[in-house]
């Protein structure tokens, strides 16, 4: 099952390089960005708790396409932009194992135990 999981999120990570594709953005961009999303781990400089909520909304695949529609609504490259970065580091970071946190570590993940 955790090889299944970790190759559909691994399309999904390919999915969102070809949308990048689509975008009128120099090809360095993905790389310069794409690690970006994981500024939230600053929110672990207060505590676990805290760290563990700015890292989930972050990484939450959901705001990656909210963001990402909104901009397609409004034709803002910007915008479409920003949504792809976060839901492709969203899904590499599941395909590599990293999960969403829990409040006690940021060790304690939602992909540990598959």
């Amino acid at each position: 099952m955790k090889t299944l999981l970790k190759s559909e999120e691994l399309i999904q990570f390919l999915g969102a390089i070809y949308l990048f594709s689509q975008l009128n953005f120099a090809w360095w961009w993905l790389p310069a960005l794409l690690l970006a999303p994981d500024l939230s781990m600053i929110g672990y400089a207060v505590n676990p708790a805290v760290g563990a909520v700015v890292y989930n909304i972050v990484h939450h695949k959901g705001l990656g396409i909210s963001i990402g529609l909104l901009g397609l609504m409004l034709g803002n490259q910007n915008l479409m932009l920003a949504g792809i970065i976060l839901f492709a580091h969203s899904s590499m970071d599941r395909a590599l194992g990293y999960g969403l946190k829990y409040t006690d570590s940021f060790k304690h993940t939602s992909l540990e135990n598959l």
